[in-house]
């Protein structure tokens, strides 16, 4: 049976092929295909990794046995779309060499990515996906943005505590600057030259012994439509530590977590005779994903590390 909205293969190779360089939703919880829309992923018993069982055995005696613990839970992707109209008159009044459907499949696109980059942070920036003792809340001298903050030490102590250590740091924009430009950061650049400046972030991820340092600059607008824009980071004040294995999927590997992906990004063209007086299509583009914290013991939060 024919579907009563196929699939664009053009279009959705432009809303696959579409990258916002702002939003880092897809390296902070990178996407994990599953087979079907409900599905099952396995949540780690770390401690089995480290619980040593008696090794030693006798002449003629039967070696302890060990088993490796994991819980599987179900879960299930959530589908998200948006249509942007199109009249016919638009298409055959384009100047030449433009596409409306492709423009309007960029931006739909984009908005579909940003949506994305909201739900990641909200998950990843949040007490409640960490482990007990695995957050912190920095307050007065504590925060980067006083002078007598010490983020190095307060950083390597923090990546010292998890049963794996983090490989990525994750900051929002203004968290990320109030950092390159601490006193104590600046100074451990420059040595004796001073204390004022901006440290580059190559210069902090390896001092911290990282494998990458995200920063989240994409900005959304918190009231109606309507209304004139007001416009918040998406990514707050925030500074998370995680262990990421890119390689690790819903069965294998270990991970802080990853994005369930049912599917790919898809476009569909659904005709519209009532638009306007020539009628015309809307481009649909949407996807089935679902944003996991797999293993709460593999990161480290900071909340408010600039007032």
């Amino acid at each position: 049976m024919k579907a009563d909205f196929p699939t664009d293969p053009v279009l959705t190779a432009i809303a696959i092929a579409y990258r916002n360089r702002r939003m880092i939703a897809d390296q902070v919880l990178p996407r994990v295909a599953v087979g079907k829309q409900e599905f099952k992923y396995k949540e780690h018993n770390l401690g089995d990794q480290f619980t040593l069982p008696k090794t030693h055995v006798g002449r003629t005696s039967r070696p302890n046995q060990v088993e490796f613990g994991s819980k599987e839970k179900a879960s299930a992707t959530e589908d998200y779309a948006l249509d942007a109209p199109i009249p016919n008159v638009d298409v055959k009044n384009a100047p030449q060499g433009t596409n409306p459907k492709g423009k309007a499949t960029e931006y739909t696109t984009n908005l579909i990515e940003l949506d994305r980059e909201v739900r990641t942070a909200g998950i990843v920036f949040k007490k409640g996906s960490y482990a007990s003792g695995l957050s912190k809340t920095l307050s007065g001298a504590e925060q980067w943005s006083h002078d007598d903050s010490k983020p190095i030490i307060q950083l390597t102590e923090a990546l010292d505590i998890p049963v794996m250590r983090p490989n990525i740091m994750i900051l929002g924009q203004k968290a990320a600057t109030a950092l390159r430009m601490n006193k104590s950061i600046v100074k451990a650049y420059n040595g004796t030259l001073g204390d004022e400046g901006l440290v580059p972030l190559e210069f902090i991820r390896e001092l911290l012994e990282l494998e990458q340092i995200l920063v989240g600059q994409a900005l959304v607008n918190t009231v109606n439509a309507n209304k004139k824009p007001v416009l918040a980071r998406a990514w707050g004040n925030h500074c998370s530590l995680i262990y990421r294995d890119s390689l690790a999927d819903a069965t294998n590997g270990i991970t802080f977590g990853f994005t369930a992906q049912f599917g790919t990004r898809e476009v569909r063209e659904i005709e519209d005779k009532d638009m306007g007086y020539r009628g015309g299509v809307r481009v649909r583009v949407g996807e089935s994903v679902k944003e996991l914290i797999t293993a709460p013991d593999l990161g480290y939060f900071f909340e408010n590390v600039i007032a």
